[in-house]
C-alpha cells in the first residue's frame, strides 16, 4: 500500500505541473555532482529521502527551521538523514543514522497553520564521518556512499525490474485509498534506479526498512529486497479486501435471506400454504410407517389433531410438539435379530471375562431356549456380588454376545419416582422417565439394559423408585409399562434386563423376588493373576501408550501385589496398582532415566510403598482367642473373636461395635457354656467370680449377624478352661441355646478370606456340606473342612488339651 499523499504537493512548484520524474540522464547528473565535504544536517523523523525523489517534508523544531532558513538562503544544499527512533523529540548524533541524502531544497512555504513546509529532492547518497557541530543546528563532515549506477540490460535484471512496477500497479490497483495518477507515473518511469528509489520511498513500510533499502549499494539487490516487500504487501492487501469482501457478501446474504423469507410468507399466505400444516403433515406421513397398533395410532392422531388446532404462538404448541416428536422416536414393534450362535457366544464371553462358569451358563441356556422357542420373554437377572469383580461388564458382553443394543443406567442414589415413570406432560419441562429414554436412544424395544447399583437406590418424599421398578421387572406386568409422560403402555417383555448389586439386604424383598439372582463371588489368587495377565495389563499398557514389549510383569511380581498391596474380593484395586507401576515406569522413561523392563518384586516398595500389613493367622499361645470367617459387602473376611477374664461377680461385657444379632449371639453362647459347664469339667460357681469380657478387633467397623456363634462359644470355653486353640484353624456358623450348630451364608467368600490368611483348616455347619460340593475344586486346594452338628464338636476340634502359660488361674 503506497502513502502517494507524501509527493501531492510537489504540485506546489509553479513550474511544475506533475509529479517529477527523472530520465536516465537527469539521475546520471546528480550521481555525477560533488558531494561537499562539510553539510548541516537535517533529521527526518518518520521517513526516508531517496535519490532523485521529491517529497515535502514539515519542519517543527527550531533548530530545522533554522537550517532551513540559512540554507535557502545560500546554496540551499543540505544533508537529510532519519533518526533511529522517531519518538525522540530532540535527538543527539548517535540517535542518527550515518547513511543519509545530499538533498537540494526546491521551495520552502509558509503554511497557513504556523508550520513550515519544505519540499526537497535527493541528489546524491553520503554517510557522515563525524560531527563539526550540534548548535544552532547540525552539521558534520560527509563522504559520498555508493557509486553511481549504471543501467543495466541484462534480460535478468529488466524482468526484476517489470516485475517491480507489475507489483507496484497492481497495489494501486487493490488499494482504495490511493489515487488513481499514481499508476500514470509509475508507467511513465523509465529510469530503473529512479523506479526502485520512487518505489521504495513510497511504498508503506517502517522507517527502519526504508533505511535498510537506501543503504544497499548494488541495485539488482535493493530491487531484489524491494520486490520481496512490495510482495508481501500485495498479499496483505489482497487478504484484507477478502476479508472485507466476506463480510459484505455475508450481510448481503443475511438481507437476501430476509428478502426471499417475506416474499415465500406473502406467497404462502396468498396460496393459503403454511409451513406448521407442513410439518403436521409431514408427521402424519411418519406416523403410518411406524408399527403400533390401532389403540397407539387412533391416540396419535387424536394429539395430532389437538396440535393442528392450537395457536403455534402459545406456550402449549411446543409441549405438544415435543410430546407427539417422542412418541414418534420411539422405536414401537422395532427389534433387533437376535444372534443364535451358541458357541460363538460362549467364546465371547470367554474373551471378555476369565472365570464366572455359573453366569455364562446361565447366558448360554437363555440362548439356547431362545433358539429352540423362538421367542419368549427376556428373563430379568441380577448379578450379586462384591466390588471389581465384572457385574456391569458382563452386561456389555451379554449384549454382544446377543447381538443387541447396549443400555446401562446408574441407579445409585435415585431418590425420585419420575425418574422411572417420567412425568405427566402438563408439568413444565416434563419429560418421559429414563427407561422410556434409554429405549428412544437405544433405538430397538429388545435391548440388554443394565440397571447398575440396584441397591443403592433411594427413596424420599418424592416417592420410592423400588417400588416404580417392580412392574418394569416383572416379565407378567412389563408388557404394559406405563409411563406418566406418554400415557401409552409400552412393551417391555422383550428387553433383558440385568441388575447390578453388592447385596441384597437394602433390595425390597418384592423387588428381590422378580429377579434370578446369580451370586459372582471373589476371585482367587490364581484368578487374579489370569485376569491381570489376560485383560489387566495390555489395556493399561495400551492407555498408558506403552507396547508389549516395553514392561513385563511376571507371575511372582503379580502375586505380590495381589497378596501384598490388595484387600478384596474383585480386581479394581489390582487394576490400579499396575497402573500406577506403568505410570512410574512412564516417567522414567520420558526423564532418559534406565528402568528395567521385567518389573522385579523387590523394587515394588519404591513404587507403590510399603505393604499391607495383611490379616494373617495369630498365634495360638493366648487362651480366648479364635479366628472366625464374616461376610462383608466387599467379599469375605476374617475376625478374632478376644474373650478376656476378669474377677468380679459374672458381669458379661461386649465391645467392638456389636449389632445386635451378635450381642444375642454372645449371650446365648455364655448361656450355654454356664448350662453345660460339668460336661467340660468347670465348677458351676466359676461364672460369679469372673467378669467376662468379649470383644471384636476393629471397633470402628459396625458387625452384626449370626455366623460368629460357635466361634464366640468356642473363645469362651478356651478362656475358661486355659486350653489352647488349633493353628490355622477357622470357623462360622450360628448357634441355639440348645447346643445345635445352624448353616450359614456366603460360604464361597469365607473359604477365599480363610485362603487369604494362610488358614488351613475350616469347620463349618453340616448343613453347609451341600455348599462346599457347588464350589469348584480349584477354590478348596490347600483347605480341610470339617463338619459340625453341635457345640461341643466344634469345641473338640478347635481346642488342643495343651492349656496356656498363664498367670490367670481359673
Amino acid at each position: 500500500m503506497f502513502d502517494f499523499n507524501q509527493i501531492s504537493l510537489a504540485d506546489i512548484d509553479e513550474d511544475s505541473e506533475f509529479i517529477p520524474i527523472l530520465s536516465v540522464e537527469d539521475e546520471e547528473k546528480l550521481s555525477t555532482e560533488k558531494v561537499p565535504k562539510e553539510l548541516p544536517i537535517l533529521p527526518l523523523r518518520n521517513t526516508v529521502l531517496f535519490p532523485g525523489v521529491v517529497i515535502p517534508i514539515t519542519v517543527g523544531r527550531d533548530k530545522s527551521v533554522k537550517l532551513i532558513n540559512e540554507a535557502y538562503a545560500s546554496n540551499k544544499i543540505i544533508g537529510v538523514v532519519s533518526q533511529k527512533e522517531g519518538q525522540v523529540e530532540d535527538p543527539s548524533f548517535g540517535q542518527l543514522n550515518d547513511i543519509g541524502t545530499v538533498a537540494f531544497i526546491i521551495k520552502v512555504l509558509k503554511m497557513p497553520d504556523g508550520n513550515t513546509t519544505v519540499i526537497i529532492q535527493g541528489k546524491r547518497r553520503f554517510r557522515i564521518i563525524e560531527p563539526v557541530q550540534t548548535e544552532p543546528y547540525f552539521k558534520a563532515k560527509i563522504e559520498a556512499y555508493g557509486h553511481v549506477e549504471s543501467v543495466r540490460s541484462d534480460k535478468k535484471f529488466q524482468a526484476l525490474v517489470g516485475s517491480l512496477k507489475d507489483l507496484a500497479l497492481q497495489i494501486i490497483k487493490q488499494s482504495p485509498n490511493i489515487p488513481t495518477e499514481a499508476a500514470f507515473a509509475i508507467k511513465n518511469i523509465d529510469n530503473p534506479s529512479f523506479l526502485v528509489n520512487f518505489t521504495s520511498s513510497n511504498m508503506s513500510a517502517e522507517v527502519e526498512e526504508k533505511q535498510k533499502l537506501l543503504e544497499v549499494v548494488d541495485l539488482t539487490e535493493r530491487a531484489t529486497l524491494l520486490l520481496g516487500h512490495l510482495t508481501k504487501e500485495l498479499q496483505m492487501l489482497e487478504l484484507k479486501n477478502d476479508i472485507q469482501s466476506k463480510v459484505r457478501t455475508d450481510i448481503d446474504k443475511q438481507q437476501k435471506e430476509f428478502f426471499l423469507h417475506q416474499q415465500m410468507k406473502q406467497i404462502q399466505e396468498e396460496l393459503g400454504e403454511n409451513p406448521v400444516e407442513q410439518e403436521i403433515e409431514e408427521m402424519r406421513k411418519t406416523a403410518k410407517k411406524k408399527k403400533w397398533n390401532k389403540d397407539i395410532a387412533k391416540q396419535f392422531n387424536k394429539e395430532l389433531d389437538k396440535l393442528q388446532r392450537m395457536n403455534p404462538a402459545v406456550g402449549e404448541y411446543g409441549v405438544q410438539m415435543n410430546y407427539l416428536e417422542t412418541l414418534l422416536d420411539l422405536p414401537w414393534g422395532e427389534y433387533t435379530k437376535d444372534r443364535f450362535d451358541i458357541k460363538d457366544a460362549e467364546k465371547i464371553l470367554n474373551e471378555d471375562h476369565y472365570g464366572l462358569e455359573k453366569v455364562k451358563d446361565r447366558i448360554l441356556e437363555h440362548l439356547a431356549v431362545l433358539k429352540l422357542k423362538g421367542n419368549m420373554k427376556s428373563p430379568i437377572l441380577c448379578f450379586l456380588g462384591p466390588p471389581g469383580v465384572g457385574k456391569t461388564s458382563l452386561g456389555k458382553s451379554v449384549a454382544r454376545a446377543l447381538g443387541r443394543k447396549y443400555i446401562r443406567m446408574s441407579l445409585g442414589g435415585l431418590r425420585d419416582e419420575a425418574e422411572i415413570r417420567g412425568h405427566r406432560k402438563t408439568y413444565i419441562g416434563a419429560m418421559p422417565g429414563r427407561i422410556i429414554q434409554n429405549i428412544k436412544k437405544a433405538k430397538s424395544s429388545n435391548p440388554v439394559f443394565v440397571l447398575d447399583e440396584i441397591d443403592k437406590v433411594g427413596s424420599d418424599f418424592h416417592g420410592d423408585p423400588s417400588s416404580a421398578l417392580l412392574e418394569v421387572l416383572d416379565p407378567e406386568q412389563n408388557t404394559n409399562f406405563y409411563d406418566n409422560y406418554i400415557e401409552i403402555d409400552y412393551d417391555l417383555s422383550k428387553v433383558m434386563f440385568i441388575a447390578t448389586a453388592n447385596t441384597l439386604n437394602t433390595v425390597q424383598p418384592a423387588l428381590r423376588d422378580r429377579m434370578e439372582v446369580i451370586d459372582i463371588s471373589g476371585y482367587i489368587v490364581e484368578e487374579k493373576i489370569e485376569i491381570a495377565k489376560k485383560y489387566l495389563i495390555p489395556k493399561q499398557l495400551r492407555e498408558n501408550g506403552f507396547k508389549k514389549s516395553q514392561l513385563q510383569f511376571s507371575k511372582e511380581v503379580l502375586e505380590k501385589i495381589v497378596e501384598d498391596y490388595t484387600r478384596e474380593s474383585g480386581v479394581r484395586n489390582l487394576e490400579k496398582r499396575i497402573s500406577k507401576i506403568i505410570r512410574y515406569t512412564a516417567k522414567l522413561i520420558t526423564l532418559s532415566k534406565k528402568y528395567d523392563i521385567k518389573i522385579k518384586p523387590g523394587g515394588l516398595v519404591a513404587i507403590l510403598g510399603p505393604a499391607y500389613s495383611k490379616d494373617k493367622y495369630q498365634d495360638n499361645a493366648i487362651a480366648g482367642v479364635v479366628t472366625g470367617l464374616a461376610w462383608t459387602s466387599v467379599g469375605g473376611d476374617i475376625l478374632f473373636i478376644e474373650v478376656s477374664l476378669s474377677k468380679g461377680k459374672g458381669k458379661l461385657t461386649l465391645t467392638g461395635n456389636l449389632g445386635d444379632v451378635m450381642k444375642e449371639s454372645a449371650i446365648i453362647a455364655l448361656e450355654y457354656l454356664k448350662a453345660n459347664c460339668a460336661k467340660l469339667n468347670l465348677d458351676a460357681d466359676i461364672f460369679n467370680n469372673w467378669n467376662v469380657h468379649i470383644h471384636i478387633p476393629e471397633g470402628a467397623t459396625p458387625k452384626d449377624g449370626p455366623s460368629a456363634g460357635i466361634t464366640m462359644f468356642t473363645a469362651l470355653v478356651s478362656a475358661f478352661t486355659q486350653r489352647k486353640v488349633k493353628p490355622k484353624i477357622a470357623m462360622t456358623g450360628e448357634l441355639t441355646l440348645r447346643g445345635k450348630v445352624l448353616p450359614v451364608g456366603g460360604i464361597k467368600e469365607k473359604i477365599l478370606a480363610a485362603k487369604r490368611a494362610n488358614i488351613t483348616d475350616i469347620i463349618l455347619p453340616k448343613e453347609n456340606k451341600k455348599d462346599i460340593k457347588a464350589i469348584s475344586s480349584i477354590y478348596l486346594k490347600g483347605l480341610n473342612f470339617h463338619y459340625v452338628n453341635n457345640l461341643m464338636e466344634a469345641v473338640k476340634m478347635a481346642l488342643l488339651q495343651e492349656k496356656v502359660k498363664s498367670s490367670v488361674k481359673v
